[in-house]
C-alpha cells in the first residue's frame, strides 16, 4: 500500500489497538460481526503534526472524532476544515488525505472498520457532522462506549469480547446516526435544569478539555461573578474545585486499568502536565497516582 506519512503516530499520551489479520478474517465469517467490524482504533491526544495521505484507497471507513482543537480531510478533489466536536467518515476505497492543524493540533478519537452494513453508517458523513455539547448531551456516555469497544479488542482476549464489540460498535454508531433519539432518552426524563446543574453536565460532558471558570459561566449564561457566587452557594465549594473534584473523580477510576499509563490519564482528563495533575491529585487523594495504583493493587490481592 502506498502510504505518505509526515507522522501517523507516536503522540504522547496516545493508545492504539492493530487486530492481525487472523482475527480480522474470523470477524469476516462470523454471522454477528461480517455486519460491522472494527479493524483498527485509537485515541491521539494533541497529535502535532499528525498526517496521513493514502494514495492508494483502503478497504476501511475511516472514522475520526475530534474532541479538541482543529484538522482537516481532503477527498475528491475537495479539502473541509474540522473543529472540535466535529465528526467525520472517510468512505472505502477512495483516496484521501486528513490532519492536524499546525497551531492547535486536533485530539481524535478513530476507527477503521468494515462489514456488510458499514456503508450505512458512513452514508452522507464524509462531511463534518457537529456533536456539540448542549443541555441534553450525551457525549461521555459515547466517549464510554469507546473505551468499552477499546477494552473488549485488546490482545488476548476470549472471541466472545471481539464479536461483543461489534454489538457495542453497532451502538456508539447509532448514537451519532441518530442523534436525537441518544439525546432524546435524557431530554424526555429531564425538566429544566438549574444553573448549577447546567454547569456541573458542561463540566461533565468536556472533563477531557482544559475548561476555564469563563467558558462555564458562558455556557450556562451568566457572569463569571455571579455564576461562582451561585454555584458555592448550591454546593459548598467553588466551580473550579468541583471541576478539579470531577477530574480526580475519574482519575481514580482510570488508574484502576494496570495498562493504562499515567500520561495517558492526563489526557483523559483534560490535564497534559503529567506533573501538575500529580500534585492536585496528591492534594486531593493523600497519595500520589502511582502510590494510589499500588493500593488498588494490594487491595485486590488480599
Amino acid at each position: 500500500m502506498n502510504v505518505v506519512d509526515n507522522k501517523s503516530s507516536g503522540f504522547v499520551g496516545e493508545r492504539s489497538i492493530v487486530l492481525p489479520q487472523e482475527t480480522i478474517s474470523e470477524l469476516e465469517k462470523h454471522p454477528v460481526s461480517s455486519v460491522l467490524f472494527i479493524t483498527d482504533i485509537g485515541y491521539y491526544p494533541v497529535a502535532k503534526q499528525h498526517y496521513r495521505n493514502r494514495i492508494e484507497p483502503i478497504q476501511e471507513y475511516v472514522f475520526i472524532y475530534c474532541v479538541e482543537g482543529n484538522g482537516w480531510f481532503e477527498i475528491e478533489g475537495k479539502r473541509h476544515k474540522v473543529e472540535r466536536d466535529n465528526y467525520f467518515i472517510l468512505p472505502a476505497g477512495i483516496s484521501h488525505s486528513y490532519g492536524s492543524s499546525e497551531d492547535n493540533p486536533w485530539s481524535i478519537y478513530w476507527i477503521h472498520f468494515r462489514g456488510k452494513l458499514a456503508s450505512h453508517y458512513a452514508k452522507g458523513q464524509a462531511v463534518p457532522t457537529p456533536i456539540k455539547p448542549g443541555v441534553y448531551s450525551r457525549i461521555q456516555g459515547r466517549i464510554s462506549l469507546f473505551e468499552e469497544i477499546f477494552n473488549l479488542l485488546r490482545p488476548a482476549q476470549n472471541r466472545d469480547n471481539l464479536y461483543y464489540s461489534t454489538c457495542v460498535f453497532f451502538n456508539f454508531l447509532g448514537s451519532l446516526k441518530y442523534l436525537p433519539s441518544y439525546r432524546s432518552l435524557v431530554g424526555n426524563n429531564t425538566g429544566e435544569q438549574s444553573i448549577t446543574a447546567a454547569a456541573i453536565h458542561y463540566m461533565n460532558e468536556n472533563i477531557e478539555r482544559h475548561i476555564t471558570l469563563e467558558d462555564i459561566a458562558d455556557h450556562v449564561g451568566y457572569s463569571t461573578s455571579y455564576f461562582s457566587s451561585v454555584f458555592t452557594k448550591e454546593q459548598g465549594c467553588s466551580p473550579v474545585k468541583y471541576l478539579n473534584k470531577i477530574r480526580v473523580d475519574e482519575a481514580c477510576k482510570l488508574l484502576e486499568d494496570p495498562t493504562m499509563q499515567i500520561n495517558q490519564i492526563c489526557f483523559k482528563i483534560g490535564i497534559t502536565d503529567s506533573f501538575y495533575f500529580s500534585r492536585m491529585f496528591k492534594k486531593a487523594m493523600g497519595v500520589s497516582p502511582m502510590q494510589y495504583r499500588d493500593k488498588i493493587r494490594n487491595r485486590q490481592s488480599v
